[in-house]
Formats: structure tokens, C-alpha cells, sequence
């Protein structure tokens, strides 16, 4: 036992250095240049609330957020003149009760959207409603952008925006604008001569070919050389970029707090440099993006969904600053697991703390996107359609995945300890016993088939990564735990129990995960990584299967 405890000790000091060494203070020496942002695009959705609800945020919230938003930013971009901003919609033109009349409250400026779609009825109302609200507010609304990424989405042609363009712009006193990506301006250059001010959004992560942080700023410094020799005599200005904090790896482009924050920086600094106005998308994370755009999709904006900033804009960042309390958290499962073992076994206490910090990780990769608060819950409990603003598979890793995670690794390191003391367990026990042993707590059931779960769960996973990955995240948070577990039975052993339709789950995994490499690439290190351990979720199986055969 003294052995077992003093294994505890170390570990637990282990997983206080595993957990703070990544989480070191970066990007200090990166600073931004002094003065606050030029303009952040600004959805007004709280945390709870979805457009696809309906569920619209109140003035108040509102100017809670503006507020905010004066702090860091001289303005901040809206995309629509009706949807989005109040329920009253096109009866909201007064002062006080829109965006733009809360924004001079605030001492901001905007940059006015007008949203087109392929409808000319709701472009008529869109383009009514941005006319009022412009000369409602004519030192407060400082440009008006006519149309966001229509070209690219192609609901219109390019006549019918140019003759749109031109119908606000002849009713309004600000300078117009209209933007897209930098494709469809060099694919219709006929555009700028009905513009003030070109308009060019520039969202690296998104590329067909994804950059890095460096390579996203060196591209952008030469497209902003390239469209000022195109247009000469013209505004160029950048309408969007930005660099999501959380979400899946795009071959070398890395979503992360750090190279949000080292982008955001280094991108004023260009800006600065080549004498252009910019707008950053986006003052707060939009959870419910995440149901179209994957987790990456909700996460771009300086501030979090619960209004919290997630960095300074000069200084050091910490990845994850709430690492101490998962570090806390692995310790206390490592003990935990460790004392299931029995406290004798003090080999026992290294694939403990595995599965302890396992676990921690699978916490800290799922709790942080929910963003849990009472409106969550209250809107959970009076929900029918779950048509929640966070990804529904968020919404139920964390209610279902997390705690058969748990139970994994209760069973497997209570396995690994009845093994390595000698005893003989099957992989499998009949329902009843399961039952059985659930009432007596000793929770030795049905190994077999929970861990057999995860396996087919992660065939799933992996078959959606390789036809429509785009917006899907490496599920590697998902199954962390049976990926450990699985390398503890083939270290104990634990042999599963080879019929047709483990062999056939594994076969899937290896193909589809090898698979997931090629498509993903070698620069994707986080996919790398997760096809590794899909790999090795597989080879008990295989392991088994060739120790069959070779006897």
C-alpha cells in the first residue's frame, strides 16, 4: 500500500505539470498597436437565444453588449436592417429601439448592413428598412453595406445586385459598400464602379486551402496590394477575418485562444501598416453557428457567448485558464480509480491516472462549448424540439457520453485490478447478472458490450469525418477514455470476445480511419492524432485475432 500511495503522490504532481505546461502564458511579446479595434461584426443573440427560434435579445441586452463593445472597439458591422435586431422590425425606426440609435447612445459607430437574398419582396423591405434607419442616424450609420457574400452564395446575379447597389445608393448620404470574398471581386470586377468602397472579406480558416496564422497575414498583406492595383482610386477595405478559438484543425490553420489572439494582433498591426479600415468578425462567440458551421463556427469573437473576453488585446494568453480545475479534477479521479484497484496493486496507478486524466480531458473538451447557465437549463427542461443554439451532439456528449465514459473506466481499471490479482473474467455476462451486480455496486458487467459501444460509435464518428467532415470536430474528447481502456486490455490482456460483429466494427474503424488520414492530410496534427487512437480503439480485436490464429 505504501508503494501504491507513494505511485499516487508522484502522479498526482504529473498531472499538475502535464496539465500547466501547455497552458503557459504565450503570445506576450506579440502586442497590438495602441487604440482600440476599428469595428467588430456584432450578432446581438445571447447565449441562449437562436435566430432559428426566433428568439430575439431585448434593448437592454443589447445595450449591455454595446457597452462592452465601446471598451475595445471605435464600431462594430451589422449584417441586416430587420432580422436580428428587434421583433418590431420594420415599425422599430425611432430613436432607442434599434441597433443604430443604441449604438450613438453608446458612442459607436456602424457600418449598416442591408441583407439580400435571392427574394426580391424581402430585399424591397431589407433595402426600405436600411434606407430609414441610415438617414435616421446619418452621423452614427458611417457606411452602408448593400449585400453580404451574394455572389458567392449566388442569389442574385450580378446585374440585379449592381441594380440594387444603386437603388440604395442614390437614397442615402453615407458612402456604400458591398462584400464578398476575394474570388468573386476579381470574378466581377464590374461591381466597383457602383461601390464607394470595395469590400473584401478574408476568413483564412475557411480557405479551400486552409493557411497558417503567418501564412493567412502574409496572404493578406498581398491581397491587399493586389486589389488596390485592381481598383485604383478605390476604398479597399477589409469587411471580415478573423480566427476561431475552439473547433476543428483545417489542415496547418490551428483554431486556438493563442492564435486568436497572435492573429487579431498581428492583423491590426498589417492594417495599420497598409493604411486600411478592417471590421473583425466578431465581438461574441454565436453558439447556435455551431448547429450549421461545427464548433468553429460559434467561436470567432473576442468575447465568449457568456460575455466574458478571452484575452487581453496586448499581454499574455493562456490557452485554458481554467486548467487548474481539470488538473483538480484528474487528481481526484486518479485517486478515485486508484483506490477501485484496491491501493495494493501500485502498478495499477499509471493506467488510474490515464483514465483519470482521460476523463478531465473529455470534460474539458465538452463543458466549455455548452456554456451552461439557468437559461440553458430552463430552456432544456421546456424544449420539445431540441432545437437548442449549441450542436445537439454537444448537447448530448455531455449528458450521455461523459458519464458512460466514467463508467468505463470504473469497470476497466476494477477489471485490470481482479486480473492482475489472478482472477479469470469473460468479456461478457448474460442481462441478468449485469442487473445483478449493478444492485450489489461491484459494477463488473457486461464489459464487452460497453466497450463494444464505443467502437461501433466511433465507426459512426469516423464515417461521417471521411464523407462530410468539413464542419465536424475530431472526436477525440468523445473517446478518449476507450481508446486508454483499450490499451489497458491489451496490457491485461482482456481479451474481447471475437464475434462477427466486433470484427466487422474494427475492420470498418482501421479502414475509415486510414482513410481520414489521407483525406485530412499530414499538416492536420489533431486529426492525426484522433485516427492514431481510432487505431488503436480497434486493436484488441485484431491483436486477438492474430494471437487466434497463430495458436
Amino acid at each position: 500500500m505504501i508503494k501504491g500511495l507513494s505511485a499516487c503522490l508522484l502522479l498526482s504532481l504529473l498531472t499538475v505539470i502535464l496539465w500547466w505546461v501547455p497552458n503557459q502564458p504565450q503570445a506576450g511579446d506579440v502586442g497590438m498597436p495602441s487604440g482600440k479595434f476599428n469595428s467588430l461584426s456584432y450578432a446581438p443573440y445571447q447565449a441562449w437565444q437562436s435566430p432559428m427560434d426566433k428568439k430575439f435579445p431585448t434593448p437592454e441586452e443589447i445595450s449591455k453588449d454595446l457597452a462592452l463593445v465601446k471598451g475595445q472597439a471605435n464600431g462594430i458591422r451589422t449584417y441586416s436592417a430587420i432580422e436580428g435586431t428587434l421583433p418590431e422590425t420594420l415599425t422599430r425606426i425611432k430613436a432607442g429601439t434599434d441597433v443604430a440609435g443604441l449604438a450613438k447612445k453608446a458612442g459607436l459607430k456602424v457600418w449598416l448592413g442591408i441583407w439580400l437574398s435571392s427574394s426580391p419582396a424581402d430585399n424591397a423591405k431589407e433595402m426600405a428598412a436600411g434606407i430609414a434607419e441610415a438617414n435616421a442616424y446619418p452621423s452614427t450609420v458611417t457606411r452602408v453595406v448593400v449585400g453580404n457574400e451574394v455572389l458567392l452564395r449566388r442569389d442574385l446575379s450580378v446585374d440585379d445586385l449592381i441594380k440594387d447597389i444603386n437603388y440604395v445608393r442614390v437614397r442615402v448620404k453615407q458612402p456604400v459598400a458591398y462584400a464578398d470574398v476575394t474570388d468573386f471581386w476579381a470574378q466581377f470586377p464590374q461591381v466597383a464602379p457602383n461601390v464607394d468602397i470595395v469590400m473584401l472579406h478574408f476568413l483564412p480558416y475557411w480557405e479551400n486551402k486552409p493557411l497558417s496564422v503567418n501564412g493567412a497575414l502574409a496572404e493578406i498583406g498581398a491581397t491587399i496590394e493586389k486589389f488596390k492595383k485592381l481598383f485604383p482610386g478605390k476604398q479597399i477595405s477589409i469587411g471580415e477575418t478573423g480566427w476561431p478559438s475552439r473547433g476543428r484543425w483545417r489542415g496547418p490553420a490551428a483554431p486556438s485562444r493563442v492564435n486568436e489572439a497572435v492573429f487579431l494582433r498581428r492583423f491590426v498591426a498589417l492594417a495599420d501598416k497598409e493604411g486600411v479600415d478592417y471590421n473583425l468578425i466578431e465581438a461574441f462567440d454565436q453558439n447556435w453557428k455551431a448547429q450549421d458551421e461545427g464548433v468553429a463556427g460559434g467561436n470567432w469573437g473576442i468575447w465568449n457567448a457568456s460575455r466574458v473576453q478571452k484575452f487581453p488585446l496586448n499581454g499574455p494568453v493562456v490557452e485554458h485558464p481554467s486548467w487548474p480545475w481539470y488538473a483538480g479534477l484528474a487528481i481526484l479521479s486518479g485517486w478515485l480509480l486508484f483506490g477501485v484497484a484496491g491501493f495494493r496493486k501500485a502498478r495499477l496507478a499509471v493506467p488510474a491516472f490515464l483514465l483519470a486524466n482521460g476523463f478531465a480531458v473529455a470534460c474539458i473538451g465538452t463543458l466549455p462549448l455548452l456554456y451552461f447557465s439557468p437559461s440553458h437549463l430552463g430552456m432544456l427542461v421546456s424544449s420539445t424540439t431540441f432545437n437548442l443554439p449549441f450542436n445537439s451532439w454537444m448537447l448530448l456528449d455531455a449528458l450521455v457520453n461523459l458519464p458512460l465514459q466514467a463508467l468505463l473506466a470504473f469497470i476497466a481499471i476494477r477489471r485490470a485490478g481482479a486480473l492482475q490479482g489472478g482472477q479469470k473474467l469473460t468479456a461478457t455476462c448474460g442481462g441478468a447478472e449485469m442487473f445483478a451486480e449493478l444492485r450489489r455496486l461491484r459494477f463488473s458487467f457486461d464489459y464487452g458490450t460497453l466497450w463494444f459501444l464505443f467502437l461501433v460509435s466511433a465507426v459512426v464518428f469516423e464515417a461521417l469525418l471521411v464523407f462530410d467532415g468539413r464542419y465536424r470536430d475530431a472526436p477525440m474528447a468523445v473517446f478518449i477514455v476507450p481508446v486508454i481502456a483499450s490499451a489497458l486490455r491489451i496490457w491485461t490482456r482482456d481479451w474481447p470476445a471475437l464475434n462477427w460483429e466486433e470484427i466487422a466494427a474494427a475492420l470498418a474503424l482501421v479502414v475509415l480511419a486510414l482513410a481520414d488520414i489521407v483525406v485530412e492530410g499530414p499538416q492536420n496534427l489533431e486529426f492525426l492524432f484522433w485516427n492514431v487512437a481510432a487505431l488503436l480503439l480497434a486493436a484488441p480485436v485484431w491483436l486477438r485475432l492474430a494471437r487466434r490464429y497463430k495458436s
